[in-house]
C-alpha cells in the first residue's frame, strides 16, 4: 500500500508544531512585557490637569510641607485634596492678578471645587490606607517619587501589586524616621541596612500579604 504522506511531512508537522508553540508563549510574553509598560501602567506620563500645578515650585521653591495641602493623609485612608480656599490662602496675595489662576480664582469666587484629575488612580478593587503607611514610616517620596522635581505631577511608580508586595516583603528597605516622612531625597544619617531592621522593631512593621489586606 503506497504513503499516504511523504517523508517530508514529518519533518514539517514539528516544525509546525514548534511554530506554534513558539507563538504562542510569544503572545504571552508580549501580553506580560505590556502589561508593565508605561502606556498600561501610566507611569511617567503627564497628566493633563485644569491648572497645570507646580509640586516643583511649591515644595523647592517655596517650602511647603506636603501636608499643608494633603491635610488628612496622617489621620485618613485618603491623602485628602486641598480645596480652592487652602489655594486662595496664598494666592489672594500673591499673583492675585495672574491671568494663569483665573480658574482658581473663579473656583473660589463661585464656590465650585476645581475638577482634578487623579494621578494615582488605583482600581476600584485596590484598598490603600495613607495614614497607616505615613505612621509605619513610609515616605512620601518611596509612593510619589520626588515631586520636588516635578513641574508637572505625574506617577512615578508601576503600581502593580508586585510593586505593593516587594515592599510589604521588603519594609527595612523602605522605612524611614516619621520626622522624615514628607522630606525629599531623604538620606539616612547611617546605612539603611542598619536603620531600617532598628525601624522596623521600633515601629513594629509586620506588613500583612494576604490577598484581604489590600483586596476588600
Amino acid at each position: 500500500m503506497p504513503q499516504i504522506f511523504r517523508r517530508s511531512a514529518n519533518t514539517l508537522s514539528k516544525v509546525s508544531l514548534f511554530g506554534v508553540l513558539s507563538l504562542v508563549g510569544g503572545l504571552v510574553l508580549l501580553a506580560i512585557v505590556l502589561a508593565r509598560s508605561t502606556y498600561v501602567t501610566g507611569a511617567q506620563q503627564f497628566v493633563e490637569q485644569p491648572l497645570q500645578f507646580s509640586h516643583m515650585h511649591h515644595v523647592t521653591d517655596d517650602g511647603i510641607d506636603c501636608r499643608y495641602c494633603h491635610t488628612s493623609v496622617e489621620t485618613s485612608a485618603f491623602a485628602g485634596i486641598p480645596p480652592t480656599k487652602t489655594c486662595m490662602n496664598c494666592h489672594a496675595v500673591l499673583f492675585a492678578n495672574a491671568a494663569f489662576l483665573e480658574p482658581v480664582r473663579a473656583s473660589f469666587r463661585d464656590n465650585r471645587p476645581l475638577r482634578w484629575v487623579r494621578v494615582h488612580d488605583l482600581p476600584d478593587f485596590v484598598y490603600f490606607n495613607h495614614s497607616i503607611h505615613v505612621k509605619k514610616g513610609i515616605g512620601c517620596e518611596s509612593c510619589h517619587g520626588r515631586v520636588d522635581r516635578m513641574p508637572l505631577m505625574y506617577q512615578q511608580n508601576s503600581l502593580l501589586m508586585e510593586w505593593c508586595i516587594n515592599c510589604h516583603k521588603n519594609p527595612q528597605d523602605y522605612v524611614r524616621p516619621r520626622s522624615e516622612i514628607t522630606t525629599m531625597g531623604y538620606r539616612p544619617a547611617v546605612s539603611q541596612a542598619v536603620l531600617g531592621p532598628q525601624l522596623v522593631k521600633e515601629y513594629n512593621i509586620a506588613p500583612p500579604l494576604n490577598c484581604s489586606t489590600c483586596h476588600r
